[in-house]
């Protein structure tokens, strides 16, 4: 299932109904993304709950808990007379990975890549690049 995000056709919202990953999160990861990207900027006005909930067949609360985790990450505010917007706060990525994301995509794409494997390639190369961990420091013995 999918929804617009924007009104514009721009922004697509969708949901896997047989994913492991709740809807509500699913949700959360791809507006998320957007405002990473740079899709969604400041003051952009995301649809109510109840259109995108019935856009996207699922119940209000389902994209309520979404805005909720997006407004608690200071990804988004909720104002009553403006709706959801992107919150001032929200700063997307820097230009060099926004970059290598996309060179990634287009490459994924190109080789015939589902999302669902590029996606876990990214997952595999971010667990091989974890930053170490910190040494411990010089233990103190009192004798």
């Amino acid at each position: 299932m999918d929804a617009t995000a924007d009104g514009d056709g721009g922004l697509v919202v969708d949901l896997d109904l047989t994913s492991s990953v709740p809807p509500f999160e699913q949700i959360r990861q791809q507006i998320a993304g957007y405002v990473a990207a740079g899709r969604l900027r400041t003051g952009a006005r995301l649809p109510t709950i109840r259109m995108l909930a019935a856009d996207l067949g699922v119940a209000p609360g389902t994209v309520a808990r979404a805005y909720r985790e997006l407004e608690a990450a200071g990804l988004v505010a909720t104002r009553r007379r403006t709706g959801t917007v992107v919150a001032a706060d929200a700063v997307p990525a820097d230009d060099a990975p926004m970059r290598a994301a996309h060179s990634f995509v287009a490459q994924a794409r190109a080789h015939g890549l589902s999302d669902q494997d590029a996606l876990a390639l990214v997952r595999g190369a971010l667990q091989t690049h974890r930053p170490a961990a910190a040494a411990p420091g010089p233990s103190k013995e009192h004798s």
